[in-house]
């Protein structure tokens, strides 16, 4: 929506074409040398949130999902994974301030009784990618779209920071049985890369032997012939992954027990 007719058909007549009490909140976490954050938005005057959106009435809910990704990042093949629906009552009640701010943004009038301000569940998702690669885009409603560390993050809307902290333990948790790394780092890279690419998501040390076996015995990471030339006396081999079995592993799951 770029428009400011765009948008008041949105408040207006949205409910024909998103289903309503339903949303989807995306959390996306962004990975760059050894740092772990998330990517928010800043609603016009008001607090941050997640990047998030509604589900198209014909949409199947994976398109939406990626969908709303794209929006936000601009990328389209990025790791995305639904883990957990939220629905407390209350969870997206908005205050009479928020309500006034949302009308003075869509220069339009949001009656009580509006589709927007009803009871909504939310599917949170998660997705991972390096984030020195995503533009952010902030929408019409947003006046800044920006990474944050995830361990620093400002006040959020609703129940975002929960979905926050839920998303991260999911992620530390699948990271045993689905391999992520494809998006996170470069074509090649070093063995001391993606363990610390590991120990940043898991947020614990990992054994620097038994590491890259586990990852290597599995197969989804393949030694280079090349080398990395990075001091007078230190040249370790690149490694990449093995895009076959990288995806298998990712559909049919795997056990790393590090």
């Amino acid at each position: 929506m770029n428009s400011q007719n765009e948008v008041r058909d949105f408040i207006e007549d949205g409910h024909a074409v998103y289903l309503r009490h339903l949303s989807i909140d995306s959390v996306i976490f962004g990975y760059h040398e050894q740092q772990l954050k998330v990517l928010l938005l800043k609603w016009k005057g008001g607090l941050w949130t997640l990047a998030g959106g509604f589900i198209r009435r014909d949409e199947p809910l994976q398109e939406a999902a990626t969908r709303i990704l794209y929006e936000r990042t601009g990328l389209a093949d990025l790791f995305l994974h639904q883990f957990k629906i939220f629905g407390e009552p209350g969870r997206s009640v908005r205050t009479v301030e928020e309500i006034k701010n949302l009308e003075e943004i869509c220069k339009a009038t949001v009656p009580q009784s509006h589709w927007l301000l009803d009871r909504t569940l939310s599917i949170g998702y998660y997705a991972v990618t390096e984030y020195s690669k995503v533009t952010p885009h902030p929408d019409f409603f947003s006046e800044s779209c920006q990474w944050w560390d995830v361990e620093e993050l400002p006040p959020l809307i609703f129940d975002h920071r929960l979905i926050t902290q839920e998303a991260l333990k999911a992620l530390r948790v699948n990271i045993y049985h689905q391999p992520i790394g494809f998006n996170l780092l470069p074509e090649k890279f070093t063995l001391p890369e993606i363990h610390e690419l590991y120990e940043t998501i898991l947020g614990k040390k990992l054994d620097r032997r038994n590491f890259p076996k586990k990852l290597l015995s599995l197969g989804i990471i393949k030694k280079l012939a090349e080398r990395r030339k990075i001091g007078a006396h230190r040249s370790p081999f690149l490694y990449k992954f093995d895009k076959k079995k990288y995806d298998k592993a990712l559909s049919e799951g795997v056990v790393l027990a590090f």
